[in-house]
């Protein structure tokens, strides 16, 4: 078979489970099955496949018309300028979360050196994103997860920044540290009555400890902000990622921690999304 029947074939598989980019997620699909990348895969659409590559093609279809994410079944996903490993262990980086990456350039376009922590650092794509950028700052990561701060070395490594970054493992509220310029995090916001209604993809695969926040949603954010009151450097800033209806809650629980809001800021969709804020 060539390689665009099969990918003609794998789309009408994953149309039918009704997956709305399913041209796109089967070129992609192919390319990992047969180890090229997608231009390959486009530019050579006649090349025949062998049998043990179709074979494997068609598990990776299976996978993903059951609801796998795509970035699980490749463990791999875009974000801001890079490419970064990912496992189940991890959430998967959203273009959204690129407002925080933003903010932060935005913020340190004349800065140097700069000290940098991420509370909840995940895959590492956010304070990892910003050392890339910034030459010479410098990040601390925390996370309760052994297996997160694991895929965070791999991708530091791989995007030659690990020099310049610390990893531990710990809660939030436990760390104990000198104070930072900066502070970064997207932490857990989903009220936990609501996982359920989340997309299967999300709910079924993803981490429920990086998408739970609590009975309110906010559990994990006021710790995040009561322990940055504490972390950071007077006039240093504070660039938060929220859920879209949490803009006014997350302001007031900022504002009665000495944080004085500079911004608020909306994603692709127009929910309030990321804030930004100064220790006063």
């Amino acid at each position: 078979m060539h390689i665009r029947s099969a990918i003609i074939d794998g789309a009408r598989i994953l149309k039918s489970k009704f997956i709305i980019s399913a041209n796109l997620e089967s070129e992609i699909l192919m390319a990992e099955a047969i180890k090229k990348n997608r231009k390959f895969v486009i530019l050579n659409s006649n090349f025949t496949i062998n049998k043990i590559d179709l074979k494997n093609f068609y598990k990776l279809i299976k996978k993903r018309s059951i609801g796998e994410p795509i970035a699980y079944i490749i463990n791999k996903k875009s974000f801001w300028s890079s490419e970064f490993f990912v496992t189940r262990d991890t959430l998967i980086p959203r273009p959204d979360t690129e407002l925080v990456i933003e903010n932060v350039l935005k913020l340190t376009k004349n800065k140097n050196g700069l000290r940098i922590l991420d509370i909840g650092i995940g895959s590492g794509c956010i304070l990892l994103s910003i050392l890339k950028e910034k030459k010479n700052f410098y990040g601390t990561g925390i996370d309760i997860s052994k297996k997160c701060l694991k895929i965070s070395k791999i991708n530091a490594i791989n995007l030659q920044v690990d020099q310049r970054l610390k990893l531990l493992k710990t809660n939030v509220d436990k760390f104990i540290s000198s104070k930072y310029d900066l502070i970064v995090s997207n932490p857990p916001y989903i009220v936990k009555s609501k996982l359920k209604y989340l997309d299967r993809d999300v709910v079924k695969y993803e981490p429920n400890i990086a998408l739970n926040g609590g009975l309110d949603g906010l559990s994990e954010i006021r710790k995040v902000i009561k322990k940055s009151s504490e972390l950071i450097k007077k006039k240093g800033k504070l660039i938060l990622e929220i859920g879209f209806d949490q803009k006014n809650k997350v302001i007031n629980l900022l504002k009665k921690e000495g944080f004085y809001i500079n911004n608020t800021f909306k994603d692709l969709a127009n929910n309030d999304r990321c804030i930004v804020c100064t220790k006063i």
